[in-house]
């Protein structure tokens, strides 16, 4: 028996299955014109952002001690104090005991400065015919009576108003205020714990995401309070070593040598370019034989390459790997855009960075330019 199916009522109307829109893509204007803008809003909020960045920086380094202490009971107000306190005092003592013999090297710059260029032209007696030859350049073409013209004009005094004063006031209290704004936000992101974590976590929409925001999270706290702390103990421990070996050989002020280079081996490839330099300066003046003299830069540059190609590999591992013209570039683009405490972040930023482009698919891609070409990512792991 054949069965014949039923005709559909004519007012049944099929149900209306909904088409997603594709998302429209940006231009190459569009992206340009986003990336001027995010560009030129972060050196318009400079003096809001710095001190943000630098308060999470210190907050995620200082965090495990504040969890340590919270093991023995102690509250995260209290063991936040604590530990804020013990690092202002340390670095307090630093600057104390250092600063004297900084300030009297700085008062004698000036006569140190004309002793150093004697001696680099006692080295290179043919530094001395540069001079000659510019001056031959830009007489070039005059006529006899231009000559004697030029070499007979009185020289005349111009008096200006200083403004050094006041722009160093200005300055200072400048730094005061940023550091005072650095150290009360670093001290209320301490205290409060993972408060604003859990606040952000309850704004995401899906399980999924929640999950995702909690990885990341974690993960760049990790990761930054390893980093930061792993290498300002390397730091502190290449300074020491250098003013260990400083002190041997009989340089003056060692242990503030040691800090400065401890200082500048934070800024990847121009802290260690400008602490060779002036352990060069300072050797030649410290030392008759420029053999001798060439004993401190070269002691330090022996001590940096230890440290970069062995001890801070073994000790980050290779997560911290990245892509040495990434670290360049962004070394410039903060060093242009915030100055010194740029170039201090430029570096965290990118860890940071990469740690979200990992936990992100769609950013995988910006993940794979950031690390180094020796280190596969987890996209490369997978069959």
């Amino acid at each position: 028996m054949e069965v014949v199916p039923l005709p559909e009522p004519a007012d049944r109307v099929p149900p209306v299955v909904p088409v997603e829109e594709p998302r429209a893509k940006m231009t190459r204007g569009e992206t340009i014109l986003v990336v001027m803008t995010v560009v030129a809003s972060l050196n318009i909020a400079r003096p809001v952002l710095l001190p943000v960045f630098l308060a999470c920086m210190i907050s995620m380094t200082l965090k495990p001690f504040i969890t340590w202490l919270a093991g023995f009971g102690i509250h995260r107000a209290v063991s936040a104090a604590v530990v804020l306190l013990l690092v202002m005092a340390a670095v307090g003592v630093g600057v104390l005991e250092l600063g004297r013999p900084a300030m009297k090297w700085v008062n004698s710059a000036p006569g140190r400065m004309t002793e150093l260029r004697q001696r680099v032209q006692n080295i290179f007696p043919q530094i001395d015919r540069f001079s000659p030859a510019a001056a031959a350049v830009s007489n070039l073409g005059a006529t006899e009576e231009e000559k004697r013209a030029e070499q007979t004009k009185t020289p005349t005094v111009e008096l200006k108003e200083n403004h050094g004063a006041g722009t160093i006031l200005n300055w200072t209290g400048t730094f005061l205020v940023g550091v005072g704004e650095t150290l009360v936000l670093a001290y209320l992101l301490l205290a409060s714990g993972d408060l604003f974590l859990q606040k952000f976590v309850h704004a995401m929409p899906t399980m999924s995401d929640k999950k995702r925001a909690v990885e990341i999270s974690r993960e760049i706290q990790h990761n930054i309070s390893h980093y930061l702390f792993s290498i300002t103990l390397i730091n502190l421990g290449l300074g020491l070593i250098v003013s260990a070996g400083l002190w041997y050989w009989g340089v003056p002020n060692p242990a503030m040598w040691g800090l400065l280079v401890a200082g500048l081996n934070f800024v990847p490839y121009f802290g260690p370019i400008l602490g060779v330099a002036l352990l060069a300066a300072v050797g030649l003046l410290a030392f008759d034989s420029p053999w001798q003299g060439l004993i401190p830069p070269g002691w330090y540059l022996l001590l940096h390459l230890l440290e970069a190609n062995l001890i801070t590999p073994v000790l980050l591992g290779r997560r911290f790997t990245l892509n040495a013209v990434v670290i360049f570039v962004s070394l410039i683009f903060w060093t242009w855009l915030w100055g010194v405490p740029g170039a201090l972040l430029s570096v965290p930023i990118l860890v940071s960075l990469k740690v979200v482009c990992d936990r992100v698919p769609s950013l995988n891609y910006v993940a794979e330019l950031l690390a180094d070409g020796s280190v596969r990512t987890e996209t490369d792991k997978t069959p």
